[in-house]
């Protein structure tokens, strides 16, 4: 079966995730009749999405077209890029994975945690690889970015090379391998048909710095603290962590690690050979206690403030091993995700209650950089490449839009760019690009061990909650006599404190009785809508004598048996 939105001699592109969003990145490519699934990552959410640990893309479309599916192709190790990958493989089959270096074992180690799928292979490919499918090759270009093994796909086809950048920053002294500039202007040579690139940064003209500055940055850092270092990073950035425990070692440090995810980093780390740390470098916890504070590192994770995270149970003196003390420094060894502001402010301001220096990147002291290139790294890929036709991905809808006149200021003819959100498909012809149509697409949201079973109305209802409260009224009536037995009875949740406000709870249960009866008195009785009539006046009621609107719950006990 064909994409019915495609015309002959047509391949199409599109995203179930990573358009007008930073995170749950999946995009399409449908190649004659095959589909090219690159990433499958997850979304983390925002103070909005109540309860809701991740977000991930919707696989409908993939579900319905299984039979086409080639492949799931990984760009690099990042949750955004591979969070999802379990609940893909719970929904639909998937012949190989291919991906490389470190995002192996953090797929393999993913997937132990989930028993009840059966895992296909994974394939790991190297920079100079070549995999032939049907009318497609496809290859592979390093690129740099805040974590090792970040690789751009080019897809050769009948219609001309596409190129697929993944996240990357143009980064000349780098901590690990280069990026392979010369492959960039090989393809730009040989004539790149469509560009699909990471707009993240586009909105930051200034020059992002070197890895390897942020490296002299912290050990200059450490050689000025005394007492103890507790440091937070993102438990996914190797290079962070080997630059944080050279700098230990050059000042006669011991480090200590707290927080599951960090110290499965640094067990596949140290697997890879990317984390590399001297005999006794690394202490065992219970070790902590027994050495020097001059002489101890601490890295741990909740650098965004994640209320279960080590740093965040650190400044609330509830942690079991760590107990923050007057001399400790703590340093953020990262920046604040849109959204997770305030969950960092939050901590930061818990340490300095418990008298802690706490040390962020700024004007003062350079501990972090992006992974991500600014405007003159966009331009110079794009400079390199030379598409014909662009598609910017991987950002908010400003980010696409400003990418898209940064592609036109390198010379894309503006025609020639299509600015898309999830699920509409760019129909694509060795000559031109049009918007064909869209797929199904969406959001998935995962709750505890519940997929997708939590809605859009169960958030609008968990925010009215948390905002308003909420009115029960129990009303125990018997359908047969058309009575009811007993008085209303009252509970308030977050609405109104009961004790002191018996006049409003009297007139509200005065108010649900008459409706009762009106109800009980009609011919054709019906108890849905006898609890939708008290809905509708308490609601009205409610709002006249309080300006609230809490969420009203009756619960009807009918005793005419």
């Amino acid at each position: 079966m064909v994409n019915p939105l495609l015309k002959t001699g047509e391949l199409g592109i599109f995203a179930l995730g990573g358009l007008g969003e930073v995170g749950k990145n999946m995009y399409i490519y449908d190649i004659n009749g095959g589909i090219y699934i690159v990433d499958s990552g997850i979304l983390f959410p925002d103070e909005q999405l109540l309860g809701i640990d991740y977000v991930i893309p919707d696989f409908t479309y993939l579900v319905e077209n299984e039979e086409r599916i080639v492949g799931l192709f990984i760009t690099h190790a990042h949750e955004d890029h591979i969070g999802s990958i379990p609940y893909l493989l719970k929904k639909v089959k998937i012949p190989k994975i291919y991906a490389a270096g470190i995002a192996v074992d953090m797929i393999e180690y993913k997937l132990l945690e989930h028993s009840d799928i059966k895992t296909p292979k994974i394939e790991e490919y190297k920079s100079y690889y070549t995999y032939h499918f049907d009318h497609v090759d496809i290859s592979f270009i390093r690129m740099n970015h805040s974590i090792p093994d970040m690789f751009g796909i080019v897809f050769r086809t009948d219609q001309g090379i596409l190129f697929h950048t993944g996240d990357f920053k143009i980064d000349f002294t780098p901590v690990g391998p280069p990026a392979e500039y010369d492959k960039l202007a090989a393809i730009g040579s040989e004539g790149v048909l469509c560009m699909l690139s990471d707009s993240t940064n586009s909105e930051r003209d200034e020059l992002i710095p070197s890895d390897s500055k942020i490296g002299k940055s912290i050990n200059e850092l450490f050689s000025r603290i005394n007492g103890r270092i507790i440091i937070a990073t993102f438990a996914s950035n190797m290079y962070r962590i080997q630059q944080i425990i050279e700098a230990s070692v050059l000042n006669g440090r011991k480090v200590a690690v707290f927080g599951r995810s960090m110290e499965r980093a640094i067990e596949i780390g140290m697997q890879t050979g990317y984390i590399k740390a001297p005999k006794d470098t690394i202490v065992t916890n219970e070790q902590v206690n027994r050495t020097k504070a001059n002489e101890l590192t601490i890295l741990v994770t909740g650098s965004q403030g994640e209320p279960l995270a080590a740093l965040s149970r650190i400044a609330n003196g509830n942690h079991r091993q760590i107990k923050a003390m007057s001399g400790d420094t703590v340093i953020f060894s990262s920046s604040p995700i849109p959204g997770n502001q305030e969950g960092v402010n939050r901590t930061i301001n818990k340490l300095f209650r418990l008298d802690v220096e706490v040390i962020t990147h700024g004007p003062l002291a350079d501990t972090h950089t992006s992974g991500h290139g600014s405007q003159n790294d966009l331009k110079l890929v794009l400079s390199l490449v030379k598409p014909k036709l662009f598609i910017p991905m991987h950002g908010e809808h400003r980010m696409l839009k400003l990418h898209r006149q940064l592609a036109i200021e390198c010379g894309v003819k503006p025609e020639n760019i299509l600015v898309m959100d999830n699920g509409e498909v760019a129909a694509i012809s060795n000559t031109s690009i049009r918007m064909a149509g869209k797929v199904t697409s969406g959001e998935v949201y995962i709750d505890g061990t519940g997929i997708g079973d939590i809605g859009s109305m169960v958030i609008k209802e968990r925010k009215l909650l948390s905002e308003e409260g909420l009115f029960s009224v129990v009303l125990s009536i018997n359908s047969k006599t058309k009575k009811l037995v007993n008085e209303p009875t009252i509970i308030s949740r977050g609405f109104i404190y009961m004790k002191g406000n018996e006049e409003i709870t009297s007139l509200l249960s005065n108010e649900a009785k008459k409706i009762v009866q009106i109800e009980l008195n009609r011919k054709l009785y019906n108890e849905l809508n006898l609890k939708q009539a008290v809905i509708d006046h308490l609601n009205t009621k409610i709002y006249d004598m309080t300006q609230r609107r809490p969420l009203v719950i009756p619960i009807v006990v009918d005793l005419k048996n």
